[in-house]
């Protein structure tokens, strides 16, 4: 099931034409961060990890980013997340909790 839905994922994001350079979808159980240094072996592969989340994430997050940057054979590219993401969450609680939302938290 774990594939198919990343197949989907890729489908979805790229279409029909895809991203314009080789993609490997795989899905594999293990430990993050080894199994990514694993799975990308290759001097020629470059492994993309996220880096830099905020909250409960980063725990474990950054142990992935930085364990794949101080191990891998290839290169990392560590991508920090977007600032929108930390203002979609907010909102998110905000309306889970059913708080109202005020026009400074909108601009």
């Amino acid at each position: 099931m774990a594939r198919q839905r990343l197949l989907d994922v890729l489908e979805e994001v790229f279409g029909d034409a895809g991203p314009g350079t080789p993609v490997n979808g795989l899905v594999v159980r293990g430990t993050p961060g080894l199994s990514l240094v694993e799975v990308a072996d290759r001097e020629d592969d470059v492994l993309v990890v996220g880096a830099g989340r905020r909250g409960w994430h980063r725990a474990f997050s950054g142990r992935v980013a930085r364990y794949c940057l101080a191990h891998a054979h290839c290169p990392v590219l560590a991508v920090p997340p977007s600032p929108l993401e930390e203002a979609l969450a907010s909102a998110h609680r905000r309306n889970s909790w059913h708080l109202p939302l005020g026009s400074r938290q909108l601009s």
